[in-house]
């Protein structure tokens, strides 16, 4: 199996081989309404490592200015107490979906403070409180949210789900 990071992250096995066969797909809004309720945003699926990698860099300019209170997004190593939901600590998470609209400002991501083998599921909340961002959990792991969603690589035991799709690990 080969191995992707980013961030200095190990993105799970289970992500790699979605990105690798093309099945790292959108759902449906439909069914991404049934999953997250809340989220009431259009989201894009990012196609490849290096789309994650990229859209992530958006997280650094927010934790470095006073945006990190809007956006709830911090530097964990500048702070001298470990960093908890609602606040994403940008050192220890990357977005895997991100605002389809241009300015929606919205995105999930892979948070590794619970399991960097498993990363939990988290995503942005501007319905709650329209006054700044807070981040919820979506599911808590990155394989509970695949399975959820019926998202499956060729490799798992529960059949294939999911199909078409472009974009390899390295692509975007």
């Amino acid at each position: 199996m080969e191995r992707a990071w980013i961030r200095g992250l190990v993105v799970p096995p289970l992500l790699v081989s979605l990105l690798r066969e093309g099945r790292w797909v959108h759902p449906g809004d439909a069914e991404m309404g049934r999953v997250i309720p809340w989220f009431e945003d259009p989201l894009h699926f990012c196609g490849g490592v290096a789309e994650m990698e990229r859209e992530s860099r958006s997280m650094d300019m927010f934790a470095d200015d006073s945006d990190s209170d809007l956006f709830h997004v911090v530097r964990g190593s500048r702070r001298g107490v470990p960093v908890e939901l609602p606040w994403l600590d940008v050192e220890k998470a990357y977005l895997v979906a991100v605002n389809r609209r241009p300015g929606d400002d919205v995105a999930l991501a892979l948070d590794y403070r619970t399991d960097p083998a498993d990363p939990r599921v988290v995503g942005s909340d501007f319905w709650t409180d329209p006054r700044h961002c807070e981040w919820r959990v979506v599911a808590p792991t990155f394989s509970a949210f695949a399975a959820t969603l019926g998202l499956r690589s060729s490799g798992d035991s529960g059949g294939s789900g999911g199909s078409g799709g472009s974009g390899g690990v390295g692509g975007s």
